[in-house]
């Protein structure tokens, strides 16, 4: 185990540096981690896809519909049977429905605060940033789990990002500047790589976005791969005259330049995220929309190497606000699920079909609930107190449900939850200690975890 992370910590040095976004290294070794048992028994190369319901999506319209609950907190959708006997979901899932034998979905996850920021941070993090004296709508208290995971761990393949992150930053409140999905106080080369998406259809219903493009990576101007290529020729050429004056200048440049140019176009690593690579029937059946393409994004990346992955569902498209759905939840609700319906069950089916379903968790989950009773505006509001989540792969048992909110869907009834459990097991799945505690400057040794173990059920 310590060998695996120190590889992959010094990989991510090596890799981070030569792409420039690091602020030097002044990293300690890491604390000798405790060994967790049962780690052993998965693969090496193991990844984790979060699928982030940006705006916390209601469990009641999702994962757990309460059909007998009382006039004014019941949906105003059916809850449907699924292929596990005993097991229902909201009629707006019904792909989610002939799958549940594959995964495994929790009904009793809760944490204390309902406002977005203390909701991200608990979930990205598995901290509670109001515990440690910081306001969250300012700034984050600790690294999120990617960032840590780039940290201990690097990426699965050399060369490859350890973490990326997919869809708009995690900042979409008011202006706030958090970003619970960076690495807080961590030096900035352990910050997700972001892939800026944009949609080419009407910009106002994701069912109807007609292409997915990568902008970050995107070249300028309308640049053709061919014509970038020939420019990388042409600095080339410069490069080396110049290194006949100043050779050791020239040779860092051009391992910068190299570096660049292989994320961007290179057959390896810029080849991850060129969706143009896949055929054209693998890109229909995920669905010409952002959900989908950025799930088929997703698995082309950990299939190539990278650790960890968040991407952002759209939701209902409109703003960055995706499933915060505090009016009109019918209409929202029918815009949004068929997309994430369609993206969360043909990731979670590509990836067994590939062999990559005991390498991979998928993790389904948002910052929190949403009220039992419905609002004036025909929507449901923040809640905290319990919310759902999925989880697929990864080589735990599924086909079950874990834990149970009561008859209106207010708190847990059985078996609650909290966020650092669901991180905890993500760590488990990547074989990491959530006690053990890098060194991550001169004054910061802190656990990756304070609270929070692997879900036994699941083992």
């Amino acid at each position: 185990m310590m060998g695996t992370g120190c590889s992959g910590f010094r990989q991510s040095i090596r890799r981070r540096s030569f792409l420039g976004t690091g602020l030097g290294l002044g990293l300690g070794q890491l604390a000798m981690p405790t060994a967790l048992p049962a780690a052993d028994d998965f693969p090496k190369d193991t990844a984790v896809i979060q699928y982030w319901l940006n705006g916390a999506a209601s469990h009641f319209e999702t994962y757990d519909p309460k059909p007998d609950a009382p006039l004014g907190i019941r949906s105003p959708f059916r809850p449907i049977a699924t292929n596990v006997p005993g097991t229902f979901i909201c009629e707006s899932l019904p792909l989610h429905a002939k799958m549940m034998d594959k995964v495994t979905l929790i009904r009793s996850v809760h944490h204390d605060n309902s406002d977005h920021q203390h909701g991200m941070h608990w979930c990205q993090t598995g901290h509670d940033a109001k515990a440690n004296g910081v306001n969250p709508f300012k700034k984050s208290s600790h690294p999120c789990s990617g960032s840590l995971i780039s940290l201990v761990r690097g990426p699965n393949n050399p060369g490859m990002p350890p973490y990326v992150f997919i869809g708009y930053p995690l900042d979409n409140q008011g202006g706030h500047r958090m970003y619970p999905h960076r690495g807080a106080y961590l030096p900035a080369r352990y910050n997700p790589m972001e892939i800026l998406t944009k949609r080419t259809g009407d910009g106002k219903d994701p069912s109807k976005d007609k292409d997915f493009v990568v902008r970050s990576l995107a070249p300028i101007g309308g640049l053709s791969r061919e014509k970038f290529v020939e420019r990388r020729k042409l600095l080339a050429r410069f490069e080396r005259i110049r290194g006949q004056s100043d050779p050791s200048a020239t040779a860092s440049w051009m391992a910068f330049h190299e570096s660049a140019f292989d994320l961007v176009a290179g057959e390896k690593t810029g080849a991850a995220f060129d969706l143009e690579q896949e055929d054209k029937a693998t890109r229909d059946r995920y669905g010409h929309h952002r959900a989908g393409q950025s799930a088929l994004l997703a698995r082309r990346l950990v299939e190539r190497g990278v650790t960890f992955v968040t991407l952002i569902d759209p939701g209902v498209g409109l703003s960055s606000s995706g499933w915060d759905f505090h009016k009109n939840l019918e209409w929202a609700t029918n815009k949004a699920s068929p997309p994430m319906d369609l993206a969360v069950t043909t990731l979670i089916n590509d990836l067994q079909e590939r062999g990559l379903a005991k390498k991979v968790l998928v993790v389904v989950w948002g910052e929190f609930g949403r009220t039992p009773k419905i609002n004036e505006n025909g929507g449901r509001d923040h809640w905290a107190p319990v919310q759902s989540a999925l989880l697929a792969g990864g080589n735990y048992r599924h086909g079950q449900v874990i834990g149970s909110s009561n008859a209106k869907g207010e708190v847990p009834h059985e078996r609650p939850l909290w966020p650092y459990d669901i991180v905890a097991t993500m760590y488990h799945h990547l074989g990491i200690d959530p006690r053990m505690a890098p060194i991550t400057g001169a004054t910061r040794t802190r656990r990756l975890l304070e609270r929070g173990e692997v879900i036994p059920e699941l083992l």
